[in-house]
């Protein structure tokens, strides 16, 4: 497997979700402690030698509230926020500050009830991020986060000549995997007729285009290779990561069919001394099926512009060409806000062997998968992350 030179080898030691779903009756701060408790449980290293957290997305001050609450006193920390990248991010911040001997045991968790605070009126749905900084210049006509990925998904329709059924098929594929998962939220088989029959939501999206909106959380444990030996769970190896931002404004995307995964996985692929053809799994950001779609083609699955075809045959499915989102992922599973960690969670499962039948992937001579890619989306393509995993 290759590895960095001249640095340790680092390791994910213990993956964990917190319950999922339909959660009306758990705090946030519940759900971050759930999860970091089962992913601790999961690595069968004690609490104490966690010494590096990385955690966004709730607070004013994310990591130290975090931190106070699950009772860590940590000496690296993290709080990048990038959206949907931040968790791919992070994991290669932590990789390189244990690669470096700056932490020896990083725990990054996430946990939200974005569902559960809507139908309570703890929060309202917002037509846009902000109206201060670049943004007042979109804002005022209409720019929806929805709205600009419809946008870009029209130019790439327009450009290339992708259809919207190539674009259903995402959702479709995603429910198929889903129905083997017996904690996605939706599991009920549905078709591409079914995708382009569902309510409109911003052209050419339809309900069915766009992911769902759940409650739930996750944990990820990264550790030094010293550690790995006291693991409970056999150590899936961070081989390479990148990192890219792109634009904040549509008016300064420069091609609205390039995605900054292009620079990020590029750079994955060459840390890892690996390609996308070496891939096993993919587990990919899939806020709205588009963005599924494009992050393949910019990884480089497939030719700038053939990603339709590409997906088309059950491609996506876990017994297809490339497995992607194998647990259902935003479209079908949870999506409950910066979903970037639950890829992680995933990719890790599917390495180490443990998914459901149904949904396990197994390379031709029946063995698990041996290397998946992680890449996480941010704001309307703003920001990309992108780590490669693998066992040995």
């Amino acid at each position: 497997m290759p590895q960095p030179s001249g640095k340790r080898r680092v390791a994910v030691v213990g993956v964990a979700l917190s319950d999922c779903g339909r959660l009306d009756n758990i705090t946030a701060h519940a759900l971050h402690a759930q999860a970091a408790r089962r992913a601790l449980a999961d690595s069968g290293l004690d609490r104490s030698l966690v010494d590096g957290l990385a955690s966004a997305g709730l607070g004013a001050l994310a990591p130290a509230e975090v931190a106070d609450h699950l009772g860590l006193r940590p000496t690296w920390v993290d709080s990048t926020s990038v959206g949907g990248a931040t968790w791919e991010v992070m994991a290669a911040h932590a990789a390189d500050a244990i690669a470096a001997g700056h932490a020896e045991v990083v725990l990054l968790v996430y946990g939200s009830t974005a569902r559960a605070d809507i139908k309570a009126g703890r929060r309202t749905s917002s037509l846009s991020f902000g109206t201060g900084g670049p943004a007042q210049f979109e804002a005022p006509y209409g720019h929806t986060l929805i709205a600009k990925y419809a946008m870009a998904a029209r130019r790439h329709m327009h450009q290339y000549g992708t259809t919207l059924e190539e674009l259903a098929e995402v959702a479709v594929q995603a429910r198929a995997n889903a129905a083997h998962n017996p904690h996605a939220l939706y599991r009920s088989p549905i078709t591409v007729d079914d995708v382009l029959a569902a309510p409109l939501i911003a052209d050419p999206f339809t309900r069915l285009h766009c992911c769902i909106r759940s409650d739930g959380g996750c944990a990820v444990l990264l550790a030094a290779e010293e550690y790995v030996a006291d693991a409970a769970c056999a150590p899936v190896w961070v081989l390479g990561s990148g990192a890219a931002l792109s634009h904040t404004t549509m008016s300064e995307w420069e091609d609205f069919t390039v995605t900054p995964a292009a620079v990020s996985g590029r750079l994955a692929f060459e840390r890892a001394g690996l390609t996308p053809q070496d891939i096993d799994v993919a587990e990919i950001y899939d806020a709205f099926t588009y963005m599924t779609l494009v992050t393949l083609e910019d990884l480089g699955f497939c030719a700038k512009g053939e990603g339709g075809a590409f997906l088309s045959g059950g491609t996506l499915t876990t017994g297809g060409a490339l497995p992607v989102n194998t647990d259902g992922g935003g479209m079908s599973a949870c999506h409950p806000g910066m979903r970037g960690l639950f890829l992680l969670v995933e990719a890790v499962r599917q390495l180490r062997g443990e998914a459901e039948p149904g949904r396990q992937v197994h390379r031709a001579d029946g063995t698990p998968p041996r290397l998946a890619v992680a890449s996480g989306t941010g704001g309307w393509f703003c920001s990309s992350g992108t780590v490669i995993l693998g066992r040995d």
